[in-house]
């Protein structure tokens, strides 16, 4: 674990909660939220137009540059889902504490209905699919995992944001 950069890193599929959850924990931790995929959109527009104009490719290098940037700053990061499909994305987040969040396929079908999700155009069969392609990549960089299926945010975030909080401390005794 590095002394620098953000006290968190949170991962996992699309529709867990990644930007919700993170920010309640910034707040909680009294620290910054840096969202990778809102940097994104901010800086060339909405995902779902990048994907069709520039393609996945592009998005992807574009993605690797704003993880780097975001993983050399102080406070709670969200990744988008596919950020850790990057090996230089991979091999950064083992010197990081990273919280992943899974969701079931019941309850995260309500939350990608009609989103904007390029790789999820097809519903829940593509998230799915999506979903088991990363699994193993998610659960090996995860410090911990919550699964934000049907449990309050708010509880999930607080849970989150002691985990951090007993981590340090126990760091900072080594």
């Amino acid at each position: 674990m590095t002394t620098s950069g953000p006290h968190l890193v949170v991962i996992g599929a699309p529709g867990a909660g990644k930007t919700r959850v993170g920010k309640r924990v910034a707040r909680l931790l009294k620290v910054r939220f840096i969202d990778t995929d809102r940097r994104i959109v901010a800086a060339h527009g909405p995902i779902a137009t990048i994907f069709a104009e520039r393609g996945e490719t592009w998005f992807r290098q574009v993605e690797r540059a704003e993880v780097a940037k975001a993983l050399s700053e102080v406070g709670v990061v969200s990744l988008g889902g596919g950020a850790v499909l990057d090996p230089a994305t991979q091999e950064q987040l083992a010197h990081h504490r990273v919280a992943m969040l899974t969701v079931s396929a019941e309850a995260v079908e309500e939350r990608i209905a009609g989103a904007k999700r390029p790789l999820l155009k097809n519903g829940i069969d593509a998230w799915l699919t999506l979903v088991e392609s990363r699994r193993e990549i998610y659960e090996r960089l995860a410090s911990r995992s919550w699964d934000t299926s049907d449990r309050p945010i708010d509880q999930i975030a607080a849970e989150i944001a002691e985990w951090v909080l007993e981590d340090s401390a126990s760091k900072e005794l080594q």
